[in-house]
C-alpha cells in the first residue's frame, strides 16, 4: 500500500483530514507535517527565495519519511510546489488542481473566494492555467473577504463565516461558479452550495477522490 504525506501550514487542517481521510480511506497509509511559519510569512512578507526553500524542504522531509505521494493542502504555496515538483522525484499534488479543473468546466465566471490576500494570486493563476489547458475561456472574479482570517486567527469561528458567507451570496448574483479558494472554508460549501444557484466548490472532497484514484493505481 503506497503511503501518504499530508503537508499543512494552517493547524486546523491537521485534525480536519486526519478525520476526513480515516472515514472516507481508512486503509491508506497516512502522515501529516505541520509548519505554520510558511503561510504567517508569506502573510507578512509574501513570496521569498527562503519560504521557496522551506516548501522544497518540507516536501523532501516528507519523501525521506517514506511518502509515495504528497498534497500540500495549503493554496498560497502554489508557486513554491510548482519548484518542489522539479526537485524531488515523488508526485506532489496541488490541493486545488482538482476543483480548479472542475470550476473551468462549469462556467466562464467564477467568483474566487479567499480569506489571505497571499491566496488570491496563486488561486487565480491556477483557474488560468487549467482553463488554458482544457481550452476554457474564463473571467474571475477575485474576492478578499476582509476581516475573515483574523477573525479566525483569533478563534471566532462564527465572524469568520458570517463575512465569508456574506461575501460568497453577493458574489453568486454575478457569477456561474463560487470557488472557495481555502481549505479553512470548506466546512461552508454545502450549507452555501444549499442556498445559492451557481455550484459552490471547495478543494477537500475533490482532492480525497484524487487520492483515492491514486491509491488504487497503485
Amino acid at each position: 500500500m503506497r503511503r501518504l504525506a499530508m503537508l499543512h501550514t494552517v493547524g486546523l487542517l491537521v485534525e480536519r483530514f486526519r478525520g476526513t481521510l480515516r472515514e472516507s480511506l481508512p486503509d491508506l497509509p497516512c502522515f501529516h507535517m505541520l509548519d505554520e511559519s510558511i503561510l504567517q510569512d508569506l502573510l507578512r512578507y509574501g513570496p521569498s527565495p527562503g519560504v521557496t526553500g522551506r516548501v522544497v524542504a518540507l516536501a523532501r522531509l516528507a519523501a525521506d519519511a517514506g511518502a509515495d505521494f504528497i498534497v500540500f493542502t495549503c493554496s498560497s504555496t502554489s508557486p513554491a510546489i510548482d519548484v518542489a515538483r522539479r526537485c524531488i522525484d515523488v508526485p506532489i499534488y496541488k490541493i486545488d488542481d482538482p476543483m480548479a479543473e472542475r470550476a473551468v468546466t462549469l462556467g466562464r465566471r467564477i467568483a474566487v473566494v479567499c480569506t489571505t490576500d497571499s491566496t488570491l494570486e496563486p488561486s487565480s493563476a491556477l483557474l488560468k492555467g487549467h482553463a488554458r489547458h482544457l481550452g476554457r475561456e474564463v473571467e474571475l472574479l477575485p474576492i478578499l473577504v476582509e476581516g475573515a482570517y483574523t477573525a479566525l486567527q483569533a478563534g471566532d469561528q462564527e465572524t469568520h463565516d458570517s463575512l465569508v458567507t456574506a461575501e460568497a451570496t453577493a458574489a453568486a448574483a454575478l457569477c456561474d461558479v463560487v470557488v472557495l479558494a481555502q481549505a479553512s472554508l470548506a466546512h461552508l460549501a454545502e450549507p452555501l452550495g444549499a442556498r445559492l444557484s451557481p455550484p459552490v466548490l471547495s478543494s477537500p472532497p475533490l482532492i480525497i477522490e484524487a487520492i483515492a484514484a491514486r491509491a488504487d493505481r497503485t
